[in-house]
């Protein structure tokens, strides 16, 4: 089978695309053949090596996929062969075949594509482990979304508005926002051309706004912090803009605020039920056409230097996904 492989750590342009030998399910596992395998920004983390797992050589990249079970191993009574699936294994979905745990996979209807699904679990799973369970978002409240045309960007705009709040998305160019604002944003702040902080005082009025969603981190952080109200929690996603910004303690003791980090991966671990329940939420909403699980664009194995250069150039809206 095809697959792409990492290595050493290094470029996108340094993957390999090999023929390698197809895996057998073992106690506890399914063999899926890939439809569809999505890309994130800590995909270039991993194969740089500046990503707090690192896997052993070679392996290949993109954590999510969706496809058909071609096989199960001993044990496994709940996935037969023929089953529609969708599933996050970390690392190792860019290839043609893949072996994992059946508790990492979820069912899929017939209704929902593999391109989409393949691009659910970690942006959404994300974003509702982190609005729901950190964030404890109120319907009512005003959710400020940094980041707000990429992957868990639209994940947050989308599921703030399913959890009744009003959403405020930050981007950096106009194209990026009138997509954000397609996809439910109610206010819009462009913070390339535009003082983030008077924005969000702006927007926020007297009170302030409740709740900040933060997969950019850098030099967005602390006025985001500043905006904040009394009470409010300001959520720590990610760092997509390479640096990792440190906040003066005086601003959450004035606002008594809470910074809460999000690592969904670890909770899901330590939470299987929990994971298994937001799954079921996430499946049925994109089903029901609550959720896009919008795709930028599709490549396939082969491109995946083109594919992971357009995500480190924030030239993408939604999800990138690739085609074995």
């Amino acid at each position: 089978m095809k697959a792409i492989l990492c290595t050493h750590f290094g470029t996108p342009d340094e993957l390999e695309l090999a023929d390698i030998a197809s895996p057998t399910a073992g106690p506890g596992q399914a063999v899926v053949r890939i439809k569809a395998a999505a890309l994130n920004f800590f995909d270039l983390l991993i194969i740089a090596g500046k990503y707090q797992h690192k896997p052993p050589f070679p392996f290949s990249p993109a954590s999510e996929f969706a496809g058909i079970v071609e096989s199960v191993g001993p044990g496994v009574t709940d996935f037969a062969p023929g089953d529609r699936v969708m599933g996050s294994t970390g690392w190792g979905a860019a290839r043609e075949i893949l072996a994992a745990g059946t508790k990492q996979l979820v069912k899929i209807p017939d209704n929902l594509d593999f391109e989409r699904a393949a691009g659910l679990t970690v942006t959404y799973a994300t974003t509702l482990y982190g609005l729901r369970e950190r964030g404890k978002l109120k319907s009512g409240e005003t959710l400020v979304v940094l980041g707000a045309s990429g992957g868990v960007g639209l994940a947050a705009i989308e599921i703030g508005k399913i959890m009744g709040a009003r959403v405020i998305a930050c981007a950096s160019s106009d194209e990026k926002l009138a997509f954000a604002r397609k996809h439910g944003a109610d206010e819009t702040v462009n913070y390339a051309s535009e003082d983030l902080r008077g924005a969000l005082k702006r927007l926020g009025g007297e009170r302030g706004v409740d709740v900040v969603y933060d997969p950019v981190g850098g030099s967005y952080a602390e006025p985001a912090v500043r905006a904040l109200a009394w009470e409010g929690r300001y959520l720590v996603v990610g760092f997509a803009a390479g640096e990792i910004p440190k906040l003066p303690l005086n601003l959450v003791l004035l606002k008594s605020c809470d910074i809460r980090g999000v690592l969904w991966g670890a909770w899901a671990l330590r939470e299987p039920d929990g994971q298994r329940a937001l799954m079921t939420d996430i499946v049925r909403w994109c089903a029901e056409g609550k959720l896009s699980a919008h795709v930028h664009a599709a490549y396939p194995l082969a491109e995946i230097a083109t594919a992971l250069k357009a995500i480190a150039d924030r030239k993408v809206m939604g999800k990138i996904v690739l085609k074995p």
